[in-house]
């Protein structure tokens, strides 16, 4: 199955981005499940890197990280990171700017789409 998340919240603050990535990753883990998120609006903040969070405390950061390490991809949206002030240099690992067509694609892709 190919399941799309689209992330709207800001990783902080609410814990939907959080519930949205704990489920992709808990997918992306299962045999024959491919897992694409993409972060628009205030959720791309999500993908800047650097996070630094209490001890304890849940990190946005590394959890997308689990979702690519599963060869999950993430997707933010290009026009979200500009309103922002974040760049292409900003943001983790496997993350990389998107686009509406991308989302377009992935949507037409996806068997699921589950948004958070």
């Amino acid at each position: 199955m190919n399941a799309l998340f689209i992330l709207n919240d800001p990783p902080y603050g609410t814990e939907r981005s959080y519930n949205g990535l704990r489920l992709a990753h808990a997918l992306a883990k299962r045999e024959g499940h491919q897992v694409r998120v993409f972060l628009i609006g205030d959720a791309a903040a999500a993908a800047k890197a650097g996070q630094k969070v209490p001890s304890g405390y849940y990190s946005i950061e590394r959890m997308l990280a689990a979702v690519t390490r599963r060869d999950g991809k993430v997707g933010v949206c290009g026009t979200c990171m500009d309103a922002r002030g974040l760049s292409d240099a900003d943001l983790v690992g496997d993350a990389h700017r998107s686009s509406m067509d991308e989302l377009t694609d992935w949507t037409l892709w996806a068997d699921r789409v589950i948004t958070f």
